[in-house]
């Protein structure tokens, strides 16, 4: 009768470390990157940018301020927003 060989149980863990590693660096590392990036792109937010909000409004930068921003949306028309619900800034 042959005898079952149990392995070593860093043989059983190898596929499991390996799933993981290849995990992190197609999913989050690339997401800590573009964090970053937002952040980033949020810091350099000056007063006249053109900046479109996460819900699609497209507006213009009247004031910045530690946590928030003042967007002018049209001709009498003001918002204050929270400085991380800018998807990006309009280039020119």
């Amino acid at each position: 009768m042959p005898q079952a060989t149990v392995g070593s149980p860093l043989v059983q863990l190898l596929p499991l470390v390996l799933i993981f590693i290849i995990f992190y660096f197609l999913l989050i590392r690339p997401q800590k990157q573009k964090e970053k990036e937002h952040q980033k792109m949020i810091q350099g937010i000056n007063k006249n940018d053109e900046v479109v909000t996460l819900s699609g409004i497209h507006a213009t930068v009247v004031n910045v301020k530690e946590k928030t921003l003042i967007l002018r949306i049209d001709e009498n028309v003001k918002m204050e927003v929270e400085k991380n619900s800018i998807a990006y800034i309009k280039k020119p």
